[in-house]
């Protein structure tokens, strides 16, 4: 059985295009940042922290963990949380790069990890007030590191993305995650 480590609609609805069948549990984890910490470090950690938390509940599971970090020129834009704190995130991302770090940890059956970190670069293209206000209040982008959504209107906010992986933005690398779950023993095409 697979486990998603996650709660994520996104990230539930990115494993279904692998698996058919798969639970969804919790995970609990503490995501504060350690201090010094580098982003894609950090991405790297929650994931497997997040694996490890539902595979101590789910023993003998292939479990699924992701964490997403952006750095804004080393600043860590997280989830906004709140419609002020989007619109303050956009502004600042405003006609810059922003590097998205995305981990998957995939912990097999017998507790080993497997972990990947897949890095995105955005480019914002330079917002008015008005394009951010109108974004926000039409997408909600409350619970997305960086206060957007490029599978939605987000897409819109960009001059270009450079990646390997499209899935890898939206919150799971998915080149990565069928490698590593086929490495963990789980039969994909």
């Amino acid at each position: 059985m697979v486990v998603l480590a996650s709660t994520s609609h996104y990230r539930a609805g990115l494993l279904r295009r692998l698996l058919d069948d798969f639970g969804q549990v919790s995970p609990g984890t503490d995501e504060a940042a350690l201090p010094g910490e580098a982003p894609a470090s950090r991405a790297a950690r929650l994931a497997e922290a997040k694996a490890r938390a539902v595979a101590a509940l789910r023993p003998g599971s292939v479990v699924v963990g992701s964490d997403q970090v952006a750095d804004l020129d080393g600043t860590v834009l997280d989830k906004p949380g709140t419609v002020h704190q989007a619109h303050r995130q956009l502004a600042a991302s405003s006609g810059h790069d922003v590097v998205f770090h995305t981990a998957v940890c995939v912990i097999d059956a017998q507790g080993d990890a497997l972990t990947h970190v897949d890095e995105t670069r955005v480019t914002f293209r330079t917002l008015t007030q008005a394009d951010i206000e109108r974004y926000v209040e039409r997408e909600r982008p409350l619970d997305c590191a960086g206060s957007f959504k490029c599978e939605g209107l987000g897409i819109a906010l960009f001059e270009r993305i450079v990646n390997e992986d499209p899935t890898a933005l939206v919150g799971l690398p998915l080149i990565a995650t069928s490698r590593l779950l086929r490495a963990a023993g789980v039969e994909l095409p």
